[in-house]
């Protein structure tokens, strides 16, 4: 369990990114400040996915806590799971993309709004690959203010093929090293 964990950089509590306190509870992300727990589930549509003939056949990818594998649409939503109170008060949405200085460039804005439902959703349309963050921030009605982050990494690079398949490289270099020495060993 701990070689899965360490290979999908998660552990029983979500993964190790230092960005933000979350894990992974239910079936969901979750992200944590001081004054607030949301859920974090996202769908994703790559750019070239084509609909096909039955609509309803249509599938989207899920996408653990924010690291999406190429631009395209990403469908996100926001559950208020911790305070209820969270409910009533007016919730701002931001998405910004980051720059390589961490320098922020505003894409999108939903003004303060209360979501009685206790769900944010919104689509986004991610054009080119990078880092993003989207922000969710607010005044509870206790009047305690927070803001969340919730970072978004659009496209991979050679440290995720490298996360991801270290443990079959590690077995593959193994075998390799037991058949170049078979005669060593087993003599």
């Amino acid at each position: 369990m701990v070689l899965a964990g360490m290979q999908f950089h998660v552990s029983s509590q979500g993964d190790r990114s230092s960005t933000y306190p979350k894990g992974y509870r239910g079936g969901t992300c979750t992200i944590e400040s001081d004054a607030l727990m949301v859920g974090y589930s996202a769908y994703f549509i790559p750019n070239d996915y084509e609909i096909p003939d039955d609509p309803s056949s249509a599938k989207q990818v899920p996408v653990l806590c924010g690291k999406v594998p190429s631009p395209g649409t990403l469908n996100v939503t926001l559950d208020l799971l911790h305070p209820e109170s969270a409910r009533n008060a007016p919730l701002g949405l931001r998405l910004v993309k980051l720059s390589e200085k961490n320098a922020e460039h505003e894409l999108l804005s939903v003004p303060p709004q209360a979501y009685r439902s206790g769900t944010l959703t919104q689509a986004f349309k991610f054009d080119a690959m990078g880092q993003y963050a989207l922000y969710l921030d607010g005044k509870l009605p206790n009047e305690t203010e927070f803001k969340i982050q919730i970072p978004i990494k659009v496209g991979t690079d050679w440290r995720d093929y490298l996360a991801k398949y270290w443990l079959q490289a590690l077995v593959f270099l193994f075998i390799v090293l037991v058949l170049s020495n078979w005669k060593r060993i087993f003599g």
